[in-house]
Order: structure tokens, then C-alpha cells, then sequence
């Protein structure tokens, strides 16, 4: 397939400052790409030279073919851009807003309402439409925002951290919305968020950290390249199951009758269940997950206050 976004050795640096250094990346027409890393990592950054929103100090990037800094208008007639903090008006209705918003790309009169339609339907803000912004949910928010994002018919879309602060049936209904636009459209979705469950959702995921690229594959391969499975055994007996699990050279943590031992995989995980059957009473096996990952990376919480980015 072809890459919406292609960016080879993208350098920007604030004074002795560099924020980014020299990444590479390539995202795929239709796919949803996670963009993850520690705040002031180069994030933040990395987006806005994207979107063209800042200058960079060397490399190239192109959008949809388009390269930014020579190209800039075709650039961001191709993207919208769904921000943390909302650009919408609280005065004006959803629809005024996502009017004024289609105005500027010369959408009016019957061809506003046709895509209004089409919009409305792949966000579920049908009924919201002729409500005050002001007035709407955090989620009904979010989903008026990502709808004003797509009014002019973007091939990318940036959803930057699109459901934080959101309780978890709203985050459901907001990405809901973003799968029905996949599917809908193909519409590529450049995602950032500090929810590391969001980032299973992705074809793919890059981790950024102190401006560069740390890692980038599939969640599937980082998992495995980065985590541990936890083995979890539950027994009746645990002086006798310590004692098994000590002759054998086994590490383990025991916590309320319940000991905790890192697996390299599931599979690996089958003959220690096996030998230990008879003194077990359950068993559970949860895997390694994309905060493992995050960790196992950049040694951060993903989960820290926000800093300003450098």
C-alpha cells in the first residue's frame, strides 16, 4: 500500500534544544497509527511539523504526496486535525459551528448538507446537531469535534489524545465513531493517547522517547518483543507449592495465597501448569500488555502531568 504520511530524518530543534532527531516513519493509506511517548518526548512536536503547523529543521515529510513546506495549502486541505483542548464555538449550535468550519473549505448550500448528513451519521451526532456546544456532554463534545475534523472530506485525520478525561462508555462511543469511519471511508487516523488499551486498536504503533524513534511494529509484536506473560497459580497448599516452585529454580512473587511468575509466551506457560496440576487449585494467565511495553521502553509511567514539550 501506499504511505499517507512518509518521513525520513525529520530534525527540529528549539536553540541547543533537539526535540526531534532524525526519525523515520511511514504510515499507511487507511490504517490507524498510534503515535505514543512520554510527555516532552517530541510528540507534540513531531504532529505539528506534520500538519505544518511549525517549521522543521531538516528532513522531508510528504502527506498524501504533498510535501510540507513547499505544498503546505494541499497539505492541509488533506487533514483535520481533532485537538485535546476543543475549537468549537459554545455560543453556536453544532451545526453553525460545523457550517463555519465547511465555509472555509468552500463547502456550502446543498453541498454542506449532503456531507453534513454523512458526517453526522458516521459520528452519531444526529441528535445534537441544533443543540448550544456549550451545552453538550464531554462526549457528545468530542464527537462534534472529530465530526468537525471530517466536514471537508480529510484523507488523514489526527486525533490527539481524542478521549482523555472521558468515563469509559463515552471513550466506547467516541471510538465507535472512529472505527465507523474507517470502514465508511478509509480514512488514515494518526492517533495519540495516554490510554494504553486505545493503542490495541491500532494496525500499528510507533513509541517516540528523547526525540527518537524507540520502537515500531504491530501491538501484537511488541507485546511479544517487549512484555511477559504473568502466570498466576492458586493453590490450597502453599507451603507445598513454594517449595515445588524453589526446587525447581523458579522465580515467583506470593501475594495473599496467590503466587505470580513471568512466562516468556502462553505456550510457555502450559508445562509449568502441567507439573504443578496437582497442587493447584486454579490458574490464570494474563498477558503482557502495551503499558509493559511503554515501560519496558521509555521506563515511564505513561500517565505523568503534563510538561510542556520541548
Amino acid at each position: 500500500m501506499s504511505s499517507a504520511i512518509r518521513i525520513r530524518d525529520l530534525v527540529k530543534r528549539y536553540g541547543a534544544t533537539t526535540a526531534v532527531d532524525g526519525i523515520s516513519l511511514d504510515v499507511e493509506e487507511g490504517c490507524l497509527y498510534a503515535f505514543l511517548g512520554p510527555n516532552g518526548a517530541g510528540k507534540s512536536t513531531t504532529i505539528n511539523c506534520i500538519c505544518s503547523l511549525l517549521s522543521f529543521d531538516g528532513g522531508t515529510i510528504e502527506v498524501c504526496g504533498h510535501a510540507v513546506g513547499r505544498e503546505d495549502d494541499a497539505v492541509r486541505h488533506a487533514i483535520g486535525v481533532v485537538f485535546q483542548e476543543s475549537v468549537l464555538d459554545p455560543i453556536l449550535t453544532v451545526r453553525e459551528n460545523l457550517a463555519t468550519r465547511a465555509a472555509l473549505y468552500g463547502i456550502r448550500g446543498r453541498a454542506f448538507a449532503s456531507r453534513l448528513a454523512e458526517v453526522a451519521a458516521t459520528t452519531g451526532i444526529e441528535e445534537i446537531l441544533d443543540r448550544r456546544y456549550g451545552r453538550l456532554s464531554g462526549g457528545q463534545r468530542r464527537r462534534a469535534d472529530i465530526a468537525r475534523g471530517l466536514v471537508h472530506t480529510p484523507r488523514v485525520l489526527f486525533l490527539d489524545e481524542p478521549t482523555t478525561g472521558l468515563d469509559p462508555q463515552t471513550r466506547a462511543r467516541v471510538w465507535a465513531s472512529v472505527r465507523t469511519l474507517q470502514k465508511s471511508s478509509g480514512t488514515t487516523v494518526f492517533l495519540t493517547t495516554h490510554y494504553m488499551e486505545e493503542a490495541n486498536h491500532a494496525d500499528f504503533a510507533s513509541i517516540i522517547d528523547h526525540g527518537r524513534i524507540v520502537a515500531s511494529d504491530t501491538p501484537a509484536s511488541l507485546r511479544v518483543a517487549h512484555s511477559h506473560d504473568v502466570l498466576r497459580l492458586m493453590t490450597r497448599d502453599a507451603t507445598a507449592l513454594r517449595t515445588w516452585l524453589e526446587a525447581r529454580g523458579t522465580a515467583y512473587r506470593e501475594r495473599t495465597g496467590v503466587f505470580s511468575l513471568l512466562v516468556g509466551s502462553s505456550l510457555a506457560a502450559l508445562p509449568l501448569i502441567r507439573e504443578a496440576e496437582p497442587l493447584l487449585s486454579g490458574f490464570e494467565l494474563v498477558q503482557g500488555s502495551m503499558d509493559d511495553v511503554f515501560m519496558s521502553l521509555t521506563g515511564r509511567d505513561i500517565r505523568e502531568d503534563k510538561e510542556e514539550e520541548s
